[in-house]
């Protein structure tokens, strides 16, 4: 006897989780209410509806998609299109409600081009994606009427009388309005991963010829997922127009899609809240750590290499691989080792950072001397003090870092032997 789908099943022992949710939607403003902050606060909003919108292709299906920036950006499009419409008077609607145009167009771009890279899985299915990406930027040059050209497509989300108070001229008034429809996407996204298709769909991504042996259509389960996640592809940009007021053609490009894609994978596309975490750094990378260095997507790739080789799950299956260790009572037992890493993969970054940036200083800024600013210390890129120095760092960081890993191996070996054991013993 099938037991009854309800609500209550969705989030039965989560009400604990998703009122702190909220409730850290609702202050952070209270702390951070500078503009810059509000802007990055916001932009972290969109991002981590983007980047779980696209963990519903990645993390539970499967699908490694080149071109989810078409969905988010093909929204973005049409809901700036939507709040020019209410500017002019000829659509009435609250301007409040412009990022469900964003939804709706990306559900129905997804309708229409899902038919197609859906009927495929793997590695068809990434170049597929790709293609339609490609086309899809290609159109915005050429479609200027609707894209805008290169100056884009701008509009103004300050319309009409202000209701309450709200007229979303304030920066602050914009983020909550972002807070709520992160709130209500993310609660949603939870949600499907918890119903039938959810479900199925990570049947497809595991054994698909299992899931068609006992009658299930694995095409038509990945068109239905690639469809609600396009919707909530749609709704991410539609607030990106809102909190913007332009949309250009960069959002639809092979660059933003990577970013979905390196972002996802960074946080954790095998946990719901990976994903978040990976939105969160994508915005402190793009808007924040790129004021500081010219080398920041060096620093990027590097760090993205050395968690495909190290830590694959992302930062979510280190955090979770801890919590089970705490479970246990072990962690503390680490801590120690913990603070020594931290501290001498610090000192490694540091000299390697320094021969960065010279490096970067010499190519692109040789014309302003060979001095620069690095953390407080000046240093000389044609000099070879400097270049010894940071080598010097670079080295004893590593050489430590090394001894101390040595050690961590051990004492996280003996814990999870200790931790297998107990398990079997609380199982018998």
């Amino acid at each position: 006897m099938r037991r009854a789908f309800s609500l209550h099943n969705l989030t039965s022992g989560s009400w604990p989780t998703w009122a702190l949710f909220a409730l850290v939607l609702a202050v952070t403003p209270l702390f951070f209410s500078s503009g810059l902050a509000l802007t990055v606060l916001s932009q972290m909003g969109i991002a981590i509806v983007a980047c779980l919108s696209y963990n519903m292709l990645l993390g539970q299906g499967g699908m490694l998609s080149f071109g989810h920036a078409v969905y988010t950006g093909l929204g973005a499009f049409m809901a700036i299109h939507a709040l020019n419409a209410v500017s002019a008077g000829t659509l009435p609607m609250p301007v409040s409600l412009v990022p469900l145009v964003g939804g709706a167009a990306g559900m129905g771009f997804a309708a229409l081009l899902g038919y197609v890279t859906t009927r495929k899985a793997g590695t068809t299915f990434a170049m597929i994606t790709l293609g339609m990406g490609e086309l899809v930027f290609a159109m915005s040059l050429m479609v200027p009427e609707f894209f805008g050209g290169e100056g884009g497509v701008s509009g103004n989300r300050v319309i009409g009388k202000a209701f309450l108070g709200i007229t979303y001229a304030p920066a602050i008034q914009v983020y909550y309005l972002i807070a709520v429809y992160t709130f209500l996407a993310v609660a949603a996204m939870y949600a499907f991963t918890q119903t039938p298709l959810g479900r199925m769909l990570n049947a497809v991504r595991d054994n698909p010829e299992r899931v068609e042996f006992v009658g299930y259509n694995t095409q038509r389960v990945r068109y239905t997922s690639f469809i609600i996640a396009g919707f909530f592809a749609g709704i991410a940009g539609g607030l990106g127009a809102m909190n913007f007021e332009i949309v250009t053609a960069e959002v639809v490009g092979a660059a933003r899609s990577g970013a979905y894609l390196l972002f996802t994978f960074l946080g954790g596309a095998t946990f719901f809240f990976g994903p978040i975490l990976g939105a969160i750094l994508m915005v402190l990378a793009f808007v924040l750590f790129s004021e500081f260095t010219k080398a920041w997507l060096l620093y990027l790739g590097l760090i993205f290499l050395f968690m495909v080789m190290y830590a694959p799950g992302g930062l979510a299956s280190l955090i979770m691989m801890n919590v089970r260790v705490a479970a246990f009572g072990k962690l503390r037992q680490l801590w120690v080792s913990y603070v020594g890493l931290a501290f001498t993969a610090l000192v490694a970054l540091l000299g390697a950072s320094a021969m960065v940036e010279m490096t970067y200083h010499l190519q692109l800024s040789a014309g302003q001397g060979t001095e620069l600013q690095f953390l407080g210390a000046t240093l000389d890129a044609a000099g070879a003090n400097s270049w010894f120095g940071a080598v010097y760092v670079m080295a004893t960081g590593l050489a430590l870092f090394e001894l101390i890993r040595r050690q961590f191996a051990r004492e996280w070996h003996l814990i999870h032997e200790f931790i297998e054991k107990e398990t079997q013993r609380r199982s018998s």
